[in-house]
């Protein structure tokens, strides 16, 4: 089972907060707040969060919002 998680993660690509932020054209702040909140998991790595870029992509389509 570790053989497989690990090479599951070897194929993640992680995005740094700036990058999240970026993506989503918001500011670094709210990608933080969003982080400190548990909406958006993160890993720490020192003192700087990594994000998958899957979590990012399913943090996005699950907050679609329809206004009609």
């Amino acid at each position: 089972m570790a053989a497989s998680s690990s090479s599951d993660m070897s194929d993640a690509k992680f995005l740094t907060v700036a990058e999240v932020a970026s993506v989503m054209r918001v500011s670094k702040m709210t990608v933080y707040r969003l982080v400190h909140n548990g909406e958006l998991p993160a890993v720490r790595v020192g003192r700087s969060f990594r994000v998958l870029e899957e979590d990012v992509n399913r943090y996005l389509r699950e907050s679609f919002f329809d206004a009609g």
